[in-house]
């Protein structure tokens, strides 16, 4: 069999499923007594094993089947469940998760695991070794425990009473896979196929949906309608693959127990004929429903991402067609042209919708690593923290999610190590021992905030002014003017740190300004907001998309620019005689506010080809909680454009994020107004 394209669906289904390890670890040491949880684990660890062997991964199969064991002594009682015996498994999944993304970036999948094998081989044998007997006895209990002879409704017990009087024999049948068994589903499969063409099938215990799903141990119970002799039954089994053993009993005095009494007045039923009962046999009528659900689910298809670029590639291009022809249409004055082309943008717009839906990801998907890494770093710092995760769902653009993730590590790093107190400073300061970090996320018009915030010791102000003199970051002068936030926001200054003493976790100097920049050259902004002693809010705030952005074109003599729409407050029209000199800055009022006035010409070095008017075209942008006003000749007006690339020729191109193609095939430069406001 070709596994190669299996392959990008093996690699899906294994993150999900070391992803739903992580999550449940974190559940059990939050209830070790909660075996249910336990079983939700081994479930996934199960599957990831049998997927790995059918795909050749065997070092992949191989620590699974070895967590697998643990995680099955656990669940039948052998092993407690301890901070010590989870940081084991912890590490297996973290060299599994290595051991996949090997394999996703075209390697073998193979790694020395050897270090962690013993480990889990140590806790498997940790108390098994002390009494053999005894552990002999309890496997036993548990397999009669997970095993009970079948009992039957009255429906069951009139057919087999009736196939008696035709001369059939009832048989129970318990069959026992071998222990190194990777796909007992395709094996019961297989068992119930030899038993059909043996009699009929009219029980099983567990129930042919829990073993669909392999939810049993290695054995299951058969009840079984045959003329054949019992010898022949257990051979025609025993042919099967991996099947370790066969126990037939023939029920001749037919003692069954019924699910309830059976009264003597019961009625008889004519049907004799019992449908095969098979994992893939047609439902009985109360499981329409369950099969109703399954195939609803059935209509989701995995798609790969690549082929969802190509498509917005292509709906780039349409997009700048439908402005060339918006043009045209305009230029010509004709009505039908007019109204195919108004037409046409009606539908392009519900198609960009969809389109910009399909690339949609829930943040769920960066959010999910933080948990886990939350858990090592307190333990690390040994402090006690607990993350709360709240708007998860919230959906952003594959690409912003794909940036977004290493930003917000820094975040919780810093939040870790410099904002949450140890347990003995908290407990001193009258606070819960335990801090606690709040990462949330929403939306907003058009853009998508995610929230960090916690319960620490807030930013020491004072420290961070000395620290931002003694680093030549700013001036007296300036360190005196500057509000609560905006002293806040000095931490995002490149080579800035408070910490004390250099770790592994934070305090080199680098980090928050990396932040800064991933988050701005993704179109965003990141605010500070803190309280000393009560803790910190970082706000980060996200365009839902990157690609296609609404943009308010303006003129500066024979050029074209485009001002992001989300950046803007408003535009307005200004007198000459209004404007203001104050600390050699050109400045206005606006609205009781004073505003500094930029011109773009001068910014972008553009020649004068005609002569300044009485009065100025200004653009009022905001950055937090800065404003400017950006002086321009002309406003054409709002538009939908592409964002395209300048290249890596043009990488350094100051306060310019992009360029794009309008309608009549000229390129405007896409103004980049973070980098404007200082």
């Amino acid at each position: 069999m070709e596994m190669s394209q299996y392959l990008e669906v093996f690699i899906e289904e294994s993150k999900e499923h070391l992803q739903t390890c992580n999550e449940q670890l974190l559940e059990l040491e939050k209830n070790p007594e909660n075996l249910q949880i336990v079983n939700e684990i081994f479930r996934s660890a199960h599957t990831l094993k049998g997927m790995s062997a059918t795909m050749g991964y065997e070092d992949l199969a191989s620590l699974t089947h070895q967590m697998e064991n643990v995680l099955d002594a656990i669940r039948n009682e052998k092993i407690s469940v301890s901070p010590e015996v989870l940081d084991v498994i912890f590490l297996a999944v973290d060299d599994l998760e290595a051991m996949v993304e090997s394999i996703a970036s075209g390697g073998d999948g193979k790694r020395n695991v050897e270090d962690v094998v013993k480990k889990l081989v140590a806790i498997e044998n940790g108390e098994a070794f002390v009494e053999a007997g005894a552990n002999e006895a309890a496997a036993a209990a548990v397999e009669e425990k997970t095993l009970p002879q079948n009992s039957y409704d009255e429906f069951e017990i009139t057919v087999m009473q009736q196939s008696k009087e035709q001369g059939f024999d009832t048989y129970e049948i318990e069959i026992t896979l071998s222990a190194s068994c990777l796909l007992k589903a395709a094996r019961v499969f297989m068992i119930f196929e030899a038993l059909e063409s043996l009699g009929e099938v009219i029980k099983s215990n567990p129930p042919v949906e829990e073993l669909e799903e392999e939810k049993f141990e290695n054995s299951f119970m058969v009840t079984i309608i045959s003329k054949e002799e019992p010898s022949h039954i257990e051979a025609k089994i025993m042919k099967v693959s991996e099947v370790e053993k066969v126990v037939v009993k023939n029920f001749a005095a037919l003692e069954l127990t019924a699910e309830e009494e059976v009264q003597e007045t019961a009625p008889v039923i004519q049907e004799t004929a019992v449908a095969a009962v098979k994992p893939s046999a047609a439902p009985k009528k109360e499981e329409e429903k369950p099969a109703a659900v399954a195939k609803q689910s059935s209509k989701t298809i995995r798609v790969n991402i690549e082929r969802l670029d190509i498509l917005m590639n292509l709906f780039e291009e349409l997009v700048i067609d439908r402005g060339r022809l918006d043009q045209i249409s305009q230029d010509l004055q004709v009505q039908e042209l007019h109204e195919t082309v108004e037409r046409m943008s009606r539908i392009t717009g519900d198609l960009q919708n969809i389109i910009l839906n399909m690339r949609m990801v829930p943040v769920e998907t960066v959010f999910n690593r933080f948990p886990r890494m939350v858990r090592q770093l307190a333990r690390d710092l040994n402090k006690k923290i607990n993350l709360e995760i709240i708007g998860a769902e919230t959906e952003l653009d594959r690409t912003v999610i794909d940036e977004i993730g290493d930003p917000l590590v820094h975040l919780i790093r810093n939040a870790l190590d410099h904002g949450i107190e140890s347990p003995e400073v908290r407990k001193a300061n009258n606070k819960n021992e335990e801090g606690t970090v709040v990462l949330r996320a929403y939306h907003s018009g058009n853009h998508v905030f995610i929230e960090l915030e916690d319960d620490g010791a807030g930013i020491n102000k004072e420290k961070v002014l000395q620290k931002a003199l003694s680093k030549g970051i700013i001036t007296q002068e300036t360190a005196n003017s500057l509000t609560d936030s905006q002293i806040a926001e000095l931490i995002l200054a490149s080579g800035f740190s408070t910490a004390d003493k250099i770790s592994d976790i934070s305090g080199r100097g680098v980090g928050l300004d990396v932040v800064k920049s991933t988050i701005e050259s993704l179109g965003g902004t990141i605010t500070i907001e803190s309280q000393e002693g009560k803790g910190s809010l970082f706000s980060i705030q996200l365009p839902l998309t990157l690609s296609i952005i609404s943009v308010m074109l303006v003129e500066i003599q024979q050029e074209k620019y485009a001002i992001p729409l989300s950046s803007i407050i408003e535009t307005a029209i200004v007198n000459k005689s209004e404007v203001l000199q104050a600390h050699n800055q050109t400045v206005i009022d606006f609205r009781g506010k004073v505003v500094p006035l930029l011109f773009l010409k001068d910014i972008f070095e553009v020649p004068v080809t005609r002569e300044e008017e009485e009065f100025y075209s200004v653009v009022i942008v905001r950055k937090g909680e800065k404003l400017a006003g950006f002086v321009v000749d002309s406003f054409i007006g709002q538009q939908e454009v592409v964002l395209k690339s300048l290249g890596d020729y043009l990488t350094n191109a100051f306060a310019i994020s992009g360029a794009t193609i309008l309608g009549d095939g000229q390129v405007a430069l896409i103004v980049d107004s973070n980098a404007l406001i200082k």
